[in-house]
């Protein structure tokens, strides 16, 4: 018997329509977002954001910056999914729970500081790995939302600078994609064809 994760990958599809009438609670979207936020982040930094347009207005706020893609109104709710650049700084408060229950020597988590510092030196780096945890959080996302019944569909069409000037993004985040989420509505193609293994596989 096929695990009902593995359904959930295989079966996947990045919804166009959404069922209009359908709404979530506050609480739907915490589950979702506190879901999202078990994605794998460097040193533990969990450098993300995730602002859930939810009421009307802001829904057409955001169409508007998406080009009047329909989807981003007609879901539930769209997420604006963001990455922070990483700050080192962060990364003592974001490990002590984990030293202070004896999983990691104070030490080490001093000497991941360390490093964070000097990898993200670099501004490309940096960014890099902030599109990278927003990138891993918005696919964590995905399945979650799969897992309570829900569709959704990353999108890339909108504009950047305009979202983050009308939602308030601070200096450093990046507002990476658009994730909207809900009931879908009929009229969804099925998820289509993937590459064979022999062209996107090598093991070495």
């Amino acid at each position: 018997m096929t695990h009902p994760s593995i359904t959930l990958i295989e079966q996947r599809v990045s919804a166009d329509r959404f069922d209009a009438s359908h709404t979530v609670a506050h609480a739907e979207i915490e589950t979702l977002v506190r879901l999202a936020t078990r994605a794998p982040s460097a040193y533990n930094l969990q450098n993300w954001r995730f602002v859930a347009v939810h009421t009307p207005e802001a829904k057409a706020r955001l169409r508007s910056l998406a080009h009047g893609q329909v989807k981003v109104s007609e879901a539930a709710v769209t997420f604006i999914v963001c990455g922070a650049l990483p700050d080192p700084a962060a990364i003592p408060a974001r490990l002590s729970p984990f030293v202070e229950a004896g999983h990691m020597p104070a030490k080490m988590a001093a000497g991941w500081q360390a490093g964070a510092v000097a990898q993200y030196a670099d501004a490309r780096t940096a960014r890099d790995e902030a599109v990278r945890s927003a990138t891993l959080g918005a696919a964590t996302l995905i399945h979650g939302a799969g897992a309570l019944g829900f569709a959704s569909c990353p999108m890339v069409g909108f504009d950047a600078e305009g979202v983050a000037h009308a939602f308030g993004l601070a200096a450093n985040e990046i507002p990476v994609l658009l994730l909207p989420v809900g009931r879908a509505a009929p009229g969804n193609w099925p998820q289509k064809p993937r590459r064979p293994l022999s062209e996107v596989l090598q093991i070495a």
